[in-house]
């Protein structure tokens, strides 16, 4: 059936390195670089810098517990949390098991330096970018994950 559902084995992608305690499973690359959906891992104390959404984000706790940094409320495993476009904000990885998030981002995400300067820039397509290069050097055989019309 031609534009039917797609499944997805999410246990044969590898969770990809972002940075230190932090890393990603791409579920799906949204096309025209509109967003992505994923999974993200944070080990525990791992921090979540200051950044910006340009688009909305819907993420679900799946496991362990992240406090939001600005309003110190603790989202737990069955949590969801809702970020409208233009949303700044901060999190970090509590307790002593990692967090596993469901995360569902549209436009690009800016991380934020200490006088409020964009220091960074992630979207659909440089996560994309990320997660084929990670094949490319550990011998992976790439998944069409979407994202390239």
């Amino acid at each position: 059936m031609a534009g039917g559902s797609q499944f997805l084995d999410s246990e044969r992608l590898p969770w990809i390195p972002l940075g230190p305690g932090e890393s990603f499973k791409p579920l799906r690359f949204l096309a025209q670089d509109r967003g992505r959906v994923l999974l993200l891992r944070l080990e525990p104390g791992t921090l979540v810098p200051l950044h910006r959404h340009l688009g909305e984000v819907h993420a679900y706790n799946l496991a362990g517990r992240r406090r939001l940094i600005e309003t110190d409320e603790i989202v737990r495993k069955g949590g969801y949390v809702y970020e409208p476009a233009g949303n700044v904000d901060s999190w970090m990885a509590v307790g002593d098991e990692p967090v596993i998030v469901h995360i569902t981002s549209y436009g690009a995400m800016e991380y934020l330096g200490s006088s409020g300067d964009v220091v960074k820039r992630d979207s659909a397509s440089s996560l994309r970018e990320a997660y084929l290069r990670y094949c490319a050097e550990n011998g992976v055989a790439p998944l069409d994950l979407g994202g390239t019309c």
